[in-house]
Parts: C-alpha cells; sequence; structure tokens
C-alpha cells in the first residue's frame, strides 16, 4: 500500500489534528462572534480573532491531501457546528433551576436568531468550498509553485464570499445599505490580511507535511462537486 492510500484510509496524526484545529476554530468563531469589538475604526464580532484561522486549515487540507479530504472535513464542520447550536438550544428551553439567576443571560450571549444561524451556514458553505475549490485549481494551473498566490487568491475570493453572504442575508432590510457594504468590506479585508501575515506559518506547517506524511496530492481528476459524492 502506498504512503497516499495510507493516510487516506486510515488518517495520520497531523491529519486528525488539523482537521480538529479546523472545527474547533469553527465553532470557537461562532459562539464568540455575539460580541461586538472595536479596533483602527472598525466594528467586527470577536470571532474573526480565530475563523480565519479556519481557512489557513482548510488551506492545508486542499494542499496537501487534496480537494476530497477537504470537503469531508468542509462537511464534518457543518455537522460539528450543528450539533454544537442544537446542543446551546436545548441548554436555552431545559427549565432552570429555581435559585439560577441568569437564564437572561444565557439567552442574550448564546442565544441565536433563526436567521442569523442560516445565514451563517449557509455563508460558512459557499466560503469554504469557493476556498478550497481556488486552490485546488490553482495548484494545477501553477504546477505546485508560488503556494502563496494559492493561498491569498482563494482568500480573497472565500471570504469574500463568506462575507458577502453573511452580511446580507442577516441583516438585509433591518440596516442602510451603505453600514452592509462598510460591514462586508471590513470584515473582508480584515481576515485576508489576517491569513496573508501568516503565510509564513502556512508555508512551514505544508511543507513540513508533504515532508513527514509523503503526500502532494494535485487535483486533475477531482470531481469538484462539493457534495461528498464522486472522485
Amino acid at each position: 500500500m502506498s504512503r497516499q492510500g495510507a493516510v487516506r484510509e486510515g488518517y495520520s496524526l497531523a491529519f486528525v489534528v488539523v482537521v480538529a484545529l479546523f472545527v474547533t476554530t469553527l465553532i470557537v468563531a461562532n459562539i464568540t462572534a455575539v460580541k461586538l469589538v472595536g479596533f483602527w475604526g472598525l466594528v467586527l464580532p470577536a470571532g474573526v480573532v480565530v475563523f480565519p484561522v479556519s481557512y489557513i486549515c482548510g488551506d492545508v487540507l486542499t494542499e496537501v491531501y487534496g480537494y476530497r479530504m477537504a470537503r469531508r472535513v468542509i462537511w464534518l464542520g457543518f455537522l460539528c457546528n450543528l450539533l454544537a447550536v442544537a446542543a446551546i438550544y436545548l441548554g436555552l428551553i431545559l427549565p432552570a433551576a429555581p435559585f439560577w439567576q441568569d437564564q437572561q443571560a444565557y439567552e442574550t450571549i448564546l442565544g441565536y436568531t433563526w436567521r442569523l444561524l442560516a445565514a451563517s451556514f449557509l455563508a460558512y458553505l459557499i466560503g469554504e468550498f469557493a476556498n478550497s475549490y481556488i486552490l485546488a485549481k490553482l495548484k494545477v494551473a501553477t504546477n505546485g509553485r508560488w503556494l502563496w498566490s494559492r493561498t491569498i487568491g482563494s482568500t480573497l475570493v472565500g471570504q469574500g464570499l463568506d462575507s458577502l453572504v453573511f452580511v446580507f442575508l442577516a441583516f438585509v432590510g433591518t440596516i442602510p445599505l451603505g453600514a452592509m457594504i462598510s460591514a462586508i468590506i471590513a470584515q473582508w479585508l480584515v481576515k485576508s490580511v489576517y491569513e496573508a501575515l501568516a503565510t509564513p506559518l502556512t508555508y512551514v506547517v505544508v511543507n513540513r507535511l508533504k515532508r513527514t506524511e509523503g503526500i502532494d496530492t494535485y487535483d486533475r481528476d477531482t470531481s469538484f462537486n462539493p457534495l461528498p459524492v464522486g472522485r
């Protein structure tokens, strides 16, 4: 059995660690996003601190293991996030103990409107799949050269779509158009700059994984159907 086959069937420790980071940062970002923070004149959700890490992990997964493996992880992240939201909602509707006085605080911090949830889930799927697709296609087009162009280029598209879809679906009709556009641009720029600055770290992780795993996947014959089917 080839090293590549062993990785895909048994999953190496390195692969599991990257997947764990991907899922963890995704769930933490969605929970902490309830707080708005302000710096440099911008107002952004606190989740912006860790959410771009999920895109970095997505880049690593696609670059090393290929689009098919990244697709599985994207759907895994979606299901894990859905489970987290369901657990939080169950905690919200369960009757509080008579002496517990923080039900309102729980609802304020952890409660979600269905509109925000739908916007968040759809934005995640569109952004992550666009990011993985662009990176995989650019890798083939550049024959594996210029990793920085793939990670930054795919992030610009993926994060842009994520910010656009989420802000539009979550706030259209409730805030002025100008404010929506400002929010989309601000989130897009901050997240994209974040990943661009992390490019040296991405290089280190990718190169190390390619050496230790003995794998460097090119998606020349891969089906890019976002559903977890096909080659």
